[in-house]
C-alpha cells in the first residue's frame, strides 16, 4: 500500500537516500530542508518523480516555520503516515575551542527541531487517527565521547524525550521509533579526522532503515550490530571502566 511520507532535513546523506528508497517503491514523498527547492540533489530527483515528490523549505529552529510547513504538508497529500526528523548540525570541538554558537545551533537543530515537529504534527495525527514518527539518532545518543558532548548531547536529550513521550502516543495510536545507528558517510561525517569503525555509505544506511521500518513494530533500531553492541554494553559498565576506555580517544 501506497504511503504519505515526510522527510526532515533531505538534502543529502541517509534522508535523501531514503527518500529514493520510498520513490522506487511508489510512495509520495515530501522533502523538506532549509533550502529544499533551490538543492541541485533535489531538483535532480523532483525530474524523476515529478507527480510523486515535493520540495518544502522549512527552518526547524523557526516555530512559525515549522507550523506553516507542517501544515502545507498535509494539505498536499490529505494526511501523512510517516514523518522522518533526519535534521542534524554537527562539529567536534576540544574544550579550548568551545564555540556557544555552535553548541546552540546543534541543541536547536539536533533536539529541538524534533520537539517543535512533533509538536505541531501530533495533533493532525490525533484527528487523523493513526500516525508514525521516527527520529533518526546515533550511537553517539548512548555515550559522551571526547569533542562530540555538543552533538551527542541533543541526541541524548531526544533519545530520552522520544522514550518519555512513547506510552502517550501508542496510547493515540501513534508510533514512535528512534535509530541509533554507528558512522554514515556523509557531510557531517566528513567533518572527523579519526578512523570510524563499520563506516558505512549512506545508500547503504538508507537501505537497512527503509527494509526496518517495514518490519514489526519495535522502538529503537540500531546498526551496525557489533558497533552498536560495544557502545550499548560501555555504557551500562562502571564509570571507573567507561572513562577510562573513553579517556583512549583524547
Amino acid at each position: 500500500m501506497s504511503q504519505k511520507i515526510w522527510i526532515i532535513g533531505g538534502s543529502s546523506g541517509i534522508g535523501l537516500e531514503l527518500a529514493k528508497e520510498y520513490l522506487q517503491d511508489n510512495h509520495d514523498v515530501i522533502l523538506s530542508a532549509r533550502t529544499a527547492t533551490t538543492s541541485q540533489n533535489l531538483q535532480k530527483l523532483l525530474l524523476s518523480y515529478p507527480a510523486k515528490l515535493k520540495l518544502l523549505d522549512m527552518d526547524v529552529s523557526d516555530m512559525q516555520s515549522v507550523k506553516s510547513t507542517t501544515s502545507r504538508v498535509w494539505e498536499f497529500f490529505n494526511g501523512i503516515d510517516l514523518c522522518f526528523y533526519n535534521a542534524g548540525v554537527y562539529e567536534s570541538m576540544k574544550m579550548d575551542a568551545w564555540n556557544l554558537e555552535h553548541f546552540e545551533a546543534m541543541n536547536d537543530t539536533n533536539y529541538l527541531g524534533a520537539v517543535r515537529i512533533i509538536t505541531a504534527l501530533t495533533p493532525l495525527y490525533e484527528k487523523q487517527k493513526h500516525g508514525h514518527f521516527v527520529c533518526n539518532l546515533s550511537i553517539s545518543s548512548y555515550i559522551g565521547l571526547p569533542y562530540g558532548g555538543g552533538y551527542s548531547a541533543p541526541k541524548a536529550a531526544l533519545l530520552n524525550f522520544c522514550e518519555s513521550i512513547q506510552p502517550e502516543l501508542m496510547a493515540k495510536n501513534i508510533k514512535i521509533q528512534v535509530i541509533n545507528h554507528g558512522f554514515v558517510k556523509t557531510r557531517l561525517t566528513a567533518k572527523n579526522d579519526f578512523e570510524m569503525p563499520q563506516l558505512l555509505e549512506a545508500h547503504d544506511a538508507a537501505g537497512i532503515i527503509y527494509k526496518e521500518l517495514q518490519k514489526k513494530y519495535k522502538f529503537e533500531i540500531r546498526f551496525p550490530f557489533l558497533l552498536t553492541a560495544f557502545i550499548n554494553l560501555l555504557r551500562m559498565l562502571p564509570y571507573k571502566i567507561s572513562l577510562a576506555f573513553t579517556k583512549k580517544a583524547l
